[in-house]
């Protein structure tokens, strides 16, 4: 398996100090080719690590799966060179995973490859039509009653925060956690260069638990509440979304269709609810 983190020289530059060379700690990035039944499907650029569990939360994103008995297995297939010229070895680099579905289950069809690679930032680039970028989910959120009380989502961010082992060493990776919403237990926390890939390993370490849909949950990211954010929560049966940044327009739109409990700038003791305060509960009421 790669490497999560790599060591790298640089010049630290101080306005008023002698510059001065040191090693500094980055936040690996490689492409991960996510085969279905032999078959390419998409590349994306991930962190290395939980390679099964964001194949897995990706499929589910797609709509391609919808719970743990339609997944089988994955194996890391890919052979020396596999790596590409920007890895710098002819080793197998294991960025290649090649997922098995379960029998009867629908291969995913021809249009849902995408034509261009998934970058770290975009989880939605490449893309055929527009028409595909919105997936309808299996589950419907409307049914979900989880209440979530103010004082406890409040805490959500700095938990996350402490769970960030790699981003304390090179500051360079989004997370994304999952959290209990009745008690408040940390489920599963994933690190990762893509904010989406960072989710969609949480939702496909829920797949490998067989936990779908993922009721009365709240997943926390460590960023803004982007549109496929809101999607992948969606499709995985997340009523609520919490961000310590700010939701897009097209986020808040679909959250709102969605029935989704979306939440914005979640820092210190105040937030911003966007749709579905319902399932925010308050100690007084708000005026």
């Amino acid at each position: 398996m790669g490497r999560i983190t790599a060591r790298r020289p640089v010049v630290k530059i101080t306005v008023g100090g002698s510059p001065t060379r040191r090693p500094d700690t980055l936040a690996v990035e490689e492409p991960l080719e996510i085969r279905v039944g032999g078959e390419p499907l998409a590349v994306t650029m991930r962190t290395p690590g939980h390679d099964v569990e964001l194949a897995a939360g990706f499929l589910v994103s797609e709509g391609v799966i919808g719970h743990a008995g339609e997944f089988r297995s994955a194996i890391h297939c890919g052979g020396p060179g596999t790596g590409g010229p920007l890895a710098g070895n002819t080793e197998n680099t294991y960025n290649v995973l090649d997922v098995t579905l379960a029998p009867g289950v629908e291969l995913p069809a021809s249009s849902l490859s995408r034509n261009f690679y998934t970058t770290s930032s975009c989880g939605v680039c490449g893309k055929a039509s527009i028409d595909a970028v919105e997936t309808v989910s299996r589950f419907d959120l409307s049914t979900d009653a989880a209440v979530v009380g103010a004082e406890m989502l409040v805490t959500f961010p700095d938990r996350l925060r402490e769970e960030q082992v790699v981003f304390e060493k090179t500051g360079g990776l989004h997370a994304a956690a999952l959290f209990d919403a009745a008690t408040g237990e940390l489920l599963v926390v994933r690190e990762d260069v893509g904010r989406h890939n960072a989710v969609d390993k949480v939702v496909g370490w829920a797949v490998l638990e067989d936990r779908l849909p993922l009721t009365g949950t709240v997943l926390q990211v460590s960023g803004r509440a982007s549109f496929e954010l809101v999607q992948k929560a969606v499709m995985a049966g997340i009523p609520i979304l919490t961000a310590v940044s700010a939701p897009s327009s097209l986020a808040v739109e679909l959250a709102a269709a969605s029935d989704l409990t979306l939440v914005g700038f979640l820092r210190g003791d105040s937030m911003n609810v966007y749709t579905g305060a319902e399932r925010v509960a308050v100690p007084q009421s708000v005026t």
